[in-house]
């Protein structure tokens, strides 16, 4: 293999521009990574795709999985040197993760593959980026005070839906320089996922359970990131910026990217794919970043056919992808067996909606617009033709996915989570000829409640037996890991309940409620 992938379609450090062409000009890879989303509330997207031969993606098969992600970063001509790349991929996958192929592939049936995306140090497919994410946006901004262009310290502020937070909390914890707080709906995660992040370690970390669902969260740190006096008052009274690590940052979808790829490779090198052939993928998705990522990696030149978007009862996507219209202005929002799912504000949506409109500002601008004033925007009939061309979604009911964990556990011996259930009946359903890799983005053990009632036949949300009700989630975990000899459960899941709870505060979702706590965070 050469040295180095080919560049010769983007000579020169790559460059971002914003979704709504707010920016006055575009910025470099460190910019956007540390300030996270762009001026006007637009997102960054590159200003060029670098392009992978077929030969090149044949290639990175013959590497370690973090020599594969410094490959591609070099290809997008990051501005770091090409050794300081190298070495902080060398951190983001190595022992912290339990698998060294990091993202391994398992095969079930003829032509279904699962892509395991859950063996970093929270269990779920968010460490694939959230390892990789602080580490590059540690050494953007030294690069940046190094240029004399940065003289603040950063709050890194996080919603999430339950998998997002312990990752960014993971990762960001210790770091010079950063202070982070996430926001979770109360309620609204896994007894797993709650204890997760309420017990994080780490002196610059905090946690804030919200009175509210992930949409809540979400839009309320949104308004916080829009508040330019909120803004000017943390700058000049604490010296400190406000950044993301949700996937609205591109420097936690581009890791994302990374994978697809490394996937394509690893099947044609396991001779389970011929290379060329096109391989669809099926995608478990809420906030539209992981979906994006394989539609960037084909764009880049992986041989990727139909991108399947794998939607729970929350379906506004699926819904979106049929008909043109998003609308959310009086759909009701379901808790459902895969709570990281439940969400109806996709943030991603708008990368992808800039990118099949010819990258058209004023458009999005005005569907953004009528999505927060009306709740809902309908696309043009070219824009919507150009998305069903590389789109099918679909939806799963609950019992369908607690239906699909039982039915894949029998036919295969294989456990899976509801998320990832969810993806493999709409990959079962809407496959063509294609082969499908299907994300699996969670261990099961993060969401032993509903993988009891999948194995036992209890319908979802109806109560647990008693006894059964009465286990801590590791020990449910355990029961479940006897029952079905499912033995491995990952160090960091099995332990939870050794561990103290740091973080009890509960606070309202509106834009003031969460000002209020980022400052009082920021005076400890």
């Amino acid at each position: 293999m050469a040295d180095k992938l080919n560049r010769t379609d983007n000579p020169g450090a790559n460059r971002y521009i914003d979704t709504r062409g707010a920016c006055a000009e575009p910025v470099p890879f460190t910019r956007a990574v540390v300030d996270g989303l762009a001026q006007g509330g637009g997102l960054y997207v590159p200003e060029e795709l670098p392009r992978l031969s077929l030969a090149d993606i044949e290639a990175l098969a013959e590497l370690p999985y973090a020599q594969r992600a410094a490959r591609a970063y070099e290809l997008f001509n990051v501005d770091l040197p090409d050794e300081r790349i190298a070495e902080l991929m060398g951190r983001s996958y190595g022992s912290n993760f339990d698998d060294e192929a990091i993202a391994p592939i398992v095969s079930l049936g003829e032509g279904t593959h699962v892509l395991e995306l859950w063996h970093g140090p929270t269990s779920a497919f968010k460490d694939m980026a959230l390892q990789c994410l602080p580490q590059f946006f540690s050494a953007s901004a030294r690069e940046l005070r190094e240029r004399g262009e940065l003289d603040h310290e950063f709050c890194i502020l996080v919603a999430t839906s339950g998998d997002t937070g312990k990752a960014a909390l993971e990762g960001f914890k210790g770091v010079e320089g950063v202070r982070i707080g996430v926001l979770f709906p109360d309620g609204g995660v896994s007894d797993i996922q709650r204890k997760q992040m309420v017990t994080t370690t780490g002196g610059n970390v905090q946690v804030w359970a919200v009175r509210g669902n992930f949409d809540d969260c979400q839009t309320g740190v949104k308004r916080v990131f829009g508040d330019e006096a909120f803004a000017a008052e943390l700058m000049e009274g604490c010296s400190v910026a406000l950044s993301s690590a949700n996937s609205i940052n591109w420097g936690r979808l581009m890791p994302q990217i990374v994978y697809y790829i490394s996937s394509y490779a690893e099947l044609v090198r396991a001779g389970k794919l011929e290379a060329g052939r096109l391989l669809d993928v099926c995608v478990p998705t809420g906030n539209f970043g992981n979906i994006l990522a394989a539609w960037y990696a084909k764009q880049m030149g992986t041989p990727i056919g139909t991108l399947l978007c794998a939607s729970n009862e929350n379906r506004v996507l699926a819904d979106f992808i049929g008909t043109g219209i998003y609308d959310i202005a009086e759909r009701g929002f379901v808790l459902t067996p895969s709570p990281s799912m439940d969400i109806l504000v996709s943030s991603n949506l708008e990368r992808q909606l800039f990118e099949l409109t010819g990258r058209d500002a004023g458009a999005i601008r005005g569907w953004m617009a009528d999505l927060s004033e009306k709740g809902r925007f309908e696309v043009d009939e070219a824009t919507l033709a150009k998305l069903q061309e590389g789109f099918k979604g679909g939806s799963v009911s609950n019992e369908e996915c607690l239906a699909t964990i039982k039915a894949v556990l029998d036919e295969h011996g294989y456990l899976i989570d509801p998320h990832t259930a969810v993806a493999y009946a709409i990959a079962q359903r809407q496959r063509g000829d294609n082969p499908v890799l299907v994300a699996s983005t969670a261990h099961w053990a993060k969401f032993g409640d509903n993988v009891y009632r999948a194995l036992h036949g209890i319908a979802p949300g109806a109560p647990l037996p008693e006894d059964v009700a009465a286990l801590t989630g590791c020990e449910l975990n355990a029961l479940i890991a006897r029952e079905t000899g499912q033995g491995f459960i990952p160090a960091g899941l099995a332990q939870l309940d050794e561990l103290p709870v740091r973080f009890t505060e509960v606070i309202d979702r509106d834009e003031a409620a969460i000002e209020a706590a980022v400052e009082e965070m920021l005076r400890r």
